[in-house]
């Protein structure tokens, strides 16, 4: 096993990224697992070079920049998170399939029964949806009356710097504010 690999099992045993959720919460943005810095740090979207938290305040989601750190405060602006795969940790390509929980991502969005749903990437959403992520449009999904509304944004991370648009986060921000 390479090392960067073993690095990363060792993270995910020891840290992991709570749930941010409560019930009819305005929006969750749902990732696939968290990156391998915000495992080691314990925030959403911590790595220096991902777009998050630039973005929730540049599509006017936020009313300030936040920081990684100040991820936990966001419940009060009726905001919340939570990842696909509780238990990996790495970019969308290195988790591994079984540790994608689906039931369990269902669940909870059935018990706390949020206003709207944000995938983060393309990725987390072909994995919901079970197509590939070139099936996948960006922006708000057609209609499931069993889900809350869902938008699927281009994924904040630096790695996919070439498929970066705000719009979508604009859209987002627009929906949410109605």
């Amino acid at each position: 096993m390479r090392a960067t690999t073993r690095r990363t099992i060792d993270l995910i045993e020891i840290h992991r990224l709570p749930d941010q959720l409560r019930e009819n919460l305005r929006l969750v943005f749902v990732g696939t697992a968290a990156s391998t810095r915000s495992a080691e740090l314990g925030h959403y979207y911590a790595h220096p070079g991902n777009r998050f938290w630039r973005a929730t305040h540049e599509a006017g989601i936020t009313p300030r920049r936040y920081q990684p750190s100040e991820f936990a405060s966001l419940i009060e602006l009726g905001i919340g998170f939570t990842d696909l795969s509780k238990s990996g940790a790495g970019m969308d390509h290195q988790i591994a399939a079984e540790t994608i929980d689906l039931p369990g991502f269902r669940a909870k969005m059935e018990k706390y029964r949020p206003r709207t749903i944000a995938f983060t990437s393309k990725k987390a959403a072909s994995l919901f949806y079970g197509r590939p992520s070139s099936g996948i449009s960006l922006g708000r999904q057609p209609r499931d009356a069993s889900l809350p509304e869902i938008f699927v944004l281009p994924s904040p991370s630096g790695a996919a710097s070439g498929h970066w648009t705000i719009e979508p986060w604009r859209a987002l921000a627009a929906w949410i504010a109605a």
